[in-house]
């Protein structure tokens, strides 16, 4: 610390002293206008001079007051612009002087004088700014080698970068070979001044580097010679590799400091913006006109503040301890969370600055949300960088903190020795709760994703997940504490502790086995063990939950529930003396008894814990109770095979007893988790399934009376689902629900007209047939009515909208738990043919749906390790699926219960799959965001829950009615209960009909909508009588400037908010009323703006125009929300879908012509923070990926990049020409870079979503990214220029901007081109063939003139004989790999091209001897042979041309078609079996058939046949 301090002494003094200079020169200058001002003979002039001169000492007197108080931080950038700011005002009061001296026409000699002081003050003012931008901390502290370290680094990425381009290749080679000079020299000088080993560690890292840079020539040298060969291509590469991995050993902690130094700096920054823009979004609140958008953005606020603690901690703890690599990969680890964190709160501050209606405060908080973007920008960059400095130290960092962690838990098991662990301040037992279940989830999580990153062997990504188990154990450590503090049970204490040092010290394991695997990932034996390894860890984090309070007293049920299932094993049942029909009485009082206890576990679990431990009680002795009934029952049955039915009844309801409450278990722990409430309503309904099921198989009774009972049981347990419904019941749309409901209350008419015939007729089978049917149907009717109740609470404008993460958990768990309960059903000895059938269907259906989810989420990521496994995941269930179809068919033919077990057992491979799918996709990282349903949405859904509930109370007391009919069908009053009843039935149904219909999503949103839009047309369209009147007076509430920046940034947001409305009008119902209501909360803003901008044009025409333009956007807007409402977002709606895309289509035209028309306006006053941020999104867009599109391959998407980058790059020129010159061209050349920086950012995620090379993609992305930060920072400098044409320290940077978007531009080619070695190679390889092809057509007429003759008079085609043919065959197995290659990816395209190019090269020479051989006496073979080979070397690269344009694309695609026909195919398989072209065939007949062969007796006649894999002779 103290040598730090003595750094930033150091800066501080030299900006002090440069200050001062500037104000000594300056006092020079004012003399000397003085001078100049005493002998103008006019006291006007002298005036004029005086108040320049005056002017200028106090620009001076301002500079040296800033320079002061910026001193100490002029590390900060706002420091910094600030004092550049003051810098730039004293040069242009200098120039004030300067041209009111001369129009006083003095003396010559006073003005030379004036002019040398002049010139003193700004080379003072230069050598200050100089200071400012190069006088950073780095700077001072960059030494020569930290200097030759950056340049090794950047040079070597450039060379790999570049491979394919020698030339450019060995220029980096040379550049490399100068910093390793410089940093050999540095590291020999450090040496001299080292003593002991130090000194001796110091040379070998010398001598090794020298070892290597010699290397590096070397390799360097013959890839100049041989520019062409991909063997010295390839050599060199190696070489600069092995180079950097010096360089890393000998500058690894120089490089890891400087990094964490930028780091550190950049951390620190982004903290002061985000806190100021936290203040800036709060004080907005008042003055926002969109209050859901105001409580996103509140939501955002909270979540950064919660991590700028732990970032200042990060930053304390790294500066506190230099050294500590733990600290610094946890500043690392928080900085990332702070990125995650920060980059929403920017999406919504900016989308929250149109609707902020008090101009100083939009204004503040536009102003601070751009520098916390810009900050965040600058932070992600220095953690990357950080992140790859310290990433071989994760793993050793990981397991030390995790070491620490279980001397911290061994402190806590001492504190409760000593009676002294007391509760942290805010510590509570129900917080403690739900911490300690947020960690467990971490931790699991984190420890899967280890899990894929080890077995993959990729160990940045292994590295960076145990980091993250490291971290999250933290979290699962201080939740421990917190769970033991706030309980006075001192076992339950212990029981916490000990539990969370075996997950600590399991996790400890994981760590060290994937370290060890990482090593050897195909090592079956490692896998094995880390697997079981992290088997272990989740069972003991699910102990970790368990010891909960109120968990045990539900583990205690669920294991005496266990128990009891023992007892069903035995056959020596205690034989009851009871009545049979006293037993079947107790059995359905405990069956009534046991289903009550269901709903009450239901409700407990949304209470305390302890409310849920006495019910899970309650509902163990009603368990117990009905076993007891059971089993009396089942001792009293005589025949086996009933007793049996009666057991595997009663172990069913063990079964689902325990799923339901280990399901509530869970539900209290964590009641977030996605679907978690449906699943528990799912596994209430399962137990009262299973006991209507044991009724059933041991009760008889009257005809329909069981049947009736379990009726009322199964519709009963759909009543929790009307409780609060704020959770998806299933993945049924709106309409779906709708229409569900009609169709299940047609069935349900139907089944209670059904009931009262057959009652009638007293027919007792069909009568329960028909019971059982009306209870499906109100189950049914019942499950659509909650889904349509919770997506009417999601839809009102009261609710905050969830947001779709990479993966929909919940329909995950549904998909899930569907398939278990479907493998469930195909494990159940008593499952007949038709419902293993059935179990079948429904497993194919859902995991078909899962293997799309996973598609879809490899395509969206940008993480390879997660693109793998949900690929991984995906082929997992599709090959268990397979194997359990093929089983179910194999028992379709013949059932049997051999056939049946054998399918039993084929059902567990399918679960594991998906169960680890679930495991790994339920990481917070791929996690929606659900929706929050307001006080008012409830109100929304009461008559859709009211009406529902109405339905099962009413079927309810219908059904006990039709019960007591079915025993006297000739009682009166039975008919008209029955009657009344199923008249309250239908009258519920047709509410519910009706309020489904009346509460459809988004209708009244879409009509207030139109309202609003009318009177944004109307307020138009007074603008514009204003206008043609000659009446629009300038607005002086806001400036020209501020006008334009807000009209662009409200079109940004609605453009950003079309296909929001677009899609959720075709087919997301929930989502329509939220995107209607953001598009049209901008349009009052955006008409309020333009007619702002308006205002401030000279113009009438432009005016026009601009109103024009807006106006034809709300009248677009209004055609767009009334389609929407048509659609309604129905799905089936398909013939209102066309009408909606074009609207939809119409008005992004219509606004991006306004866009233009503000861009043009804005650029012309020299606004351009709406480029910026246009810019900023688009850098920000860069980082997500996209589902690839099948008509683009990766060759399109760079052919199409490297035509934009050449663009930018011309008019970084252009910028950099018209500086100085034409200040009022650079506005449209800004606007137009914007323009095409965005079609880039859309292009690079194309390219990285169809990108072959996972290691190029975030090489491509980096410098994408970078390009448009210097994009930014040119415009910034553009802006600056055209404010004050005549600066010239703003002319300087904008040529110092305008050159580093062209360096950007070539960091962006070498990353294109690196993604494309296969298809850069064939290029090379094309080239190389029409060169040969030339010396073959020169040879030719060597040969044609009778001048082709061989050097050695003695040699005879004989001797060239047998090469020929080897070469030929070996061209024959390149080609096979080179058309292979065009599916495979871009190393193996480039490794086969280069081999190709080889192999044709060295059979065009020896066909060239062959032909030499054959003597100048016979020219009609020699040019015959000669053909030949041209034959070859032309259909070589005719192939290589189309491997080129089929690289990438899929097997239907039409250039692969070509490719396909391009080669001779012996099968379909097109990857791996191809043949020789024909003229390959040529040549191997004219070898062995040519009238050469006639001349020499000793080859002649032999034998000769081809096949695929061999020549024979």
């Amino acid at each position: 610390m103290g040598d730090e301090d003595a750094v930033d002494r150091e800066i501080q003094d030299i900006l002090l002293g440069l200050a001062k200079a500037v104000a000594n020169t300056t006092a020079a200058l004012v003399l000397q206008a003085k001078h100049v001002a005493a002998s103008c003979p006019e006291q006007v002039d002298q005036n004029r001079i005086i108040g320049a001169a005056t002017q200028c000492a106090l620009a001076t007197s301002q500079l040296v007051a800033v320079a002061k108080v910026v001193s100490s931080t002029i590390f900060n950038p706002s420091c910094q612009n600030h004092l550049i700011e003051a810098a730039r005002e004293v040069a242009r009061a200098v120039e004030g002087i300067v041209i009111e001296c001369q129009q006083c026409a003095p003396n010559e000699n006073q003005m030379r004088d004036l002019h040398a002081a002049a010139g003193d003050v700004t080379g003072s003012l230069n050598d200050l700014l100089n200071h400012i931008k190069d006088g950073t901390r780095d700077r001072v502290r960059e030494n020569v080698q930290e200097s030759a370290v950056d340049s090794i680094m950047t040079a070597s990425d450039k060379l790999f970068a570049s491979s394919g381009d020698p030339a450019e290749m060995v220029k980096q080679a040379r550049i490399l070979a100068q910093a390793t000079a410089q940093l050999i020299q540095a590291i020999k000088g450090e040496a001299d001044s080292a003593t002991g080993d130090g000194h001796h560690n110091l040379l070998s890292a010398a001598r090794a580097l020298a070892e290597a840079t010699s290397n590096l020539v070397e390799t360097a040298k013959a890839c100049a010679s041989n520019p062409h060969d991909p063997t010295e291509q390839a050599k060199l590469r190696r070489a600069a590799e092995e180079l950097k991995s010096v360089t890393l050993v000998a500058a690894g902690d120089a490089i890891r400091k400087k990094a964490i130094k930028k780091l550190e700096n950049a951390a620190k920054l982004a903290a002061s913006n985000a806190t100021q823009c936290l203040a800036a979004a709060q004080n907005s609140g008042q003055y926002n006109s969109n209050m859901p958008m105001h409580d996103q953005l509140i939501l955002e606020c909270q979540s950064v503040a919660d991590v700028i603690p732990k970032v200042v901690q990060g930053v304390k703890a790294t500066i506190g301890d230099p050294e500590s690599t733990a600290s610094q990969l946890n500043l690392i680890n928080v900085t990332e969370e702070f990125i995650q964190a920060g980059q929403p709160l920017v999406q919504v501050a900016k989308a929250a600055v149109p609707t902020v209606t008090d101009s100083a405060s939009s204004m503040q908080l536009s102003s601070k949300t751009k520098a916390f973007a810009e900050s965040l920008g600058e932070l992600q960059t220095a953690a990357a960088k950080a992140r790859d400095a310290c990433g071989p130290l994760e793993l050793e960092s990981a397991l030390d903190t995790i070491a620490m962690l279980s001397e911290e838990l061994d402190e806590f098991q001492r504190a409760v020795d000593a009676f002294n662990l007391k509760p942290l301040p805010g510590d509570n037992a129900e917080n403690a709760a739900l911490q300690l279940s947020s960690a467990t989830k971490s931790v699991g999580s984190s420890v899967a994703q280890l899990l894929t990153a080890a077995s993959q062997g990729d160990a940045k990504y292994t590295g960076i997940a145990a980091s993250g188990t490291a971290s999250a154990l933290r979290d699962l450590t201080q939740a421990t504490r917190a769970v033991a503090s706030t309980t006075n049970d001192r076992e339950a204490q212990y029981r916490a502790i000990e539990n969370a040092q075996s997950t600590v010290g399991l996790a400890y394991k994981v760590i060290e086995e994937s370290r060890v695997l990482l090593s050897d990932p195909s090592n079956s034996q490692g896998q094995q063990r880390l697997h079981e390894l992290s088997r272990q860890v989740t069972q003991s984090l699910t102990n970790c939950l368990n010891n909960l309070p109120g968990q045990k007293d539900v583990d205690d049920t669920i294991k005496a529930i266990s128990e009891l299932n023992k007892h069903l094993d035995d056959d020596n049942f205690p034989r009851c003396e009871k009545p049979y029909s006293e037993i079947q009485n107790e059995l359905n009082a405990a069956a009534s008894q046991l289903n009550e206890a269901v709903g009450q576990v239901v409700a407990s679990a949304r209470e305390s814990s302890s409310t849920l431990a006495k019910s899970s009680k309650m509902y163990g002795q009603a368990y117990e109770d009905l076993v007891e009934a059971g089993l009396n029952i089942a001792s009293q049955t005589g025949t086996r095979e009933v007793r049996n039915q009666m057991i595997t009844s009663i172990r069913t309801v063990s079964k689902t007893s325990i799923t339901l409450l280990t399901t509530a278990k869970q539900y209290n722990a964590d009641p977030t988790v996605p679907n978690s409430k449906s699943l528990l309503s799912n596994a209430a309904r399962g137990v009262t399934e299973a006991i209507n099921a044991l009724i059933d198989s041991c009760t008889s009774a009257a005809p329909g009376q069981k049947e009736c009972d379990n009726a009322v049981r199964a519709i009963q347990s759909m009543k929790s689902l009307l409780d609060n419904p704020s959770q998806p019941v299933t993945d049924l749309t709106y309409f779906e629900c709708l229409e569900n409901v009609m169709e299940k209350s047609k069935s349900l008419g139907e089944g209670m007209t059904g009931i009262a015939n057959i009652a009638k007729k007293a027919e007792y089978e069909p009568f329960g047939e028909a019971v059982k049917g009306v209870s499906d149907s109100i189950c049914g009717l019942v499950e659509s009515a909650a889904q349509a109740a919770y997506l009417v609470g999601v839809s009102d404008p009261s609710s905050v909208a969830g947001k779709p993460g990479l993966v929909d958990q919940a329909s995950l768990m549904r998909a899930s738990q569907a398939i278990q309960n479907a493998c469930n059903q195909l494990t159940n000895p008593s499952s007949s043919k038709q419902q293993v059938l059935s179990a079948a269907t429904i497993i194919a259906k859902h995991t078909s749906s899962l293997c799309n989810t996973c598609r879809l989420a490899s395509g969206k990521t940008s993480n390879p390790v997660a693109k793998r496994q949900f690929v991984r995941s995906a082929t997992d269930v599709a090959n268990a699926t397979a194997q359990l179809v093929k089983e179910i068919k194999t028992l379709d033919q013949e059932y049997s219960s051999e056939n049946k077990s054998i399918c039993a057992e084929a059902t567990q491979p399918l679960i594991n799959a998906v169960q680890g799918l679930v495991n790994f996709a339920s990481s917070s990282e791929y996690a929606s965001v659900p929706a929050k349903i307001s006080p008012k949405a409830r109100e929304a859904q009461e008559p859709i829950t009211s009406a529902a509930k109405g339905i099962i109370d009413g079927s309810c007391s219908m059904i006990l009615s039709a019960k007591s009919l079915a025993l006297n069908p000739k009682d009166p009053p039975n008919w008209q209960a029955l009657a009344n009843h199923s008249k309250c039935v239908s009258d519920s149904i047709k509410k519910l009909v009706s309020s489904i219909r009346d509460k459809a999503p988004g209708q009244k949103d879409c009509d207030n909508a139109v309202e609003k839009l009318n009177g944004c047309i109307r307020d138009i369209d007074q603008a514009c009588l204003s206008v043609t009147s000659q009446n629009l007076a300038p607005r002086t509430d806001q400036s020209a400037k501020t006008f334009a920046e807000q009209t662009t940034n409200c079109a940004v947001e609605i453009s950003d908010r079309i296909d929001d409305v677009r899609n959720s009008a075709k087919s997301e119902a929930e989502r329509l009323g939220h995107s209607v209501n953001q598009m049209a909360s901008y349009f009052q803003p955006l008409v309020n703006n333009c007619i702002g901008s308006a205002s401030y044009l000279l113009n009438t025409k432009q005016q026009t125009l601009l109103l024009d333009q807006t106006k034809t956007v709300a009248e677009c807007a209004i055609q767009l929300v009334l389609c929407a409402k048509d659609s309604g977002g129905n799905p089936k709606a398909v013939q209102l879908h066309g009408d909606v895309d074009e609207s939809a289509d119409q008005m992004k035209d219509a606004l991006n012509d306004l866009t233009k028309t503000i861009e043009n306006v804005a650029t012309q006053a020299g606004v351009v923070s709406g480029l910026i941020d246009t810019i900023t999104s688009a850098i920000a867009k860069a980082e997500s990926a996209d589902l690839p599109d099948a008509s683009m391959s990766y060759v399109d998407y760079q052919t199409r990049m490297v035509s934009t980058v050449k663009e930018i790059a011309r008019i970084a020129q252009e910028i950099s020409t018209k500086n100085g010159e034409n200040a009022s061209s650079l506005g449209p050349l800004c606007s137009n870079l914007s323009r095409h920086y965005v079609q880039l950012a859309v292009d690079c995620r194309g390219a990285c979503s169809s990108s072959s090379t996972p290691d190029v993609i975030p090489i491509l992305r980096s410098a994408v990214q970078e390009l448009g930060r210097a994009s930014i920072s040119a415009i910034k400098s553009a802006s600056s220029v055209q404010a004050l044409p005549n600066d010239t320290f703003a002319q300087k940077d904008l040529a110092e901007s305008a050159k580093n978007v062209g360096d950007k531009v070539s960091q962006v080619l070498s990353a294109l081109q690196a993604g494309s070695r296969g298809t850069q190679a064939c290029i090379n390889a094309a080239s190389t063939v029409s060169g040969i092809i030339g010396d073959l057509d020169t040879t030719i007429l060597f040969a044609t003139a009778g001048t082709l003759h061989s050097e050695n008079e003695n040699e005879s085609f004989a001797d060239h004989r047998e090469n020929i043919l080897k070469t030929a065959k070996a061209l024959v197995e390149d080609t096979k790999t080179l058309v292979a290659g065009a599916a495979s990816s871009q190393e193996q395209l480039a490794s086969a091209a280069q081999n190709a190019v080889s192999t044709i090269l060295q059979l065009s020479e020896v066909v060239k001897d062959g032909a030499s051989s054959l003597g100048s006496n016979n020219p009609e073979a020699q040019v015959m042979l000669l053909n030949a080979v041209k034959d070859v070397a032309s259909a070589l690269g005719d192939l290589i041309q189309a491997t080129k344009s089929a690289s990438g694309k899929s097997v239907n695609d039409p250039a692969m078609i070509y490719l396909k026909d391009s080669a001779k195919v012996t099968e379909i398989n097109y990857e791996s079996d191809w043949l020789t072209s024909d003229p390959e065939e040529e040549l191997i007949r004219l070898v062995l058939t040519d009238k050469s062969e006639r001349r020499d007796s000793d080859i002649y006649g032999k034998p000769f046949y081809f096949d695929s894999e061999e020549f024979c002779f």
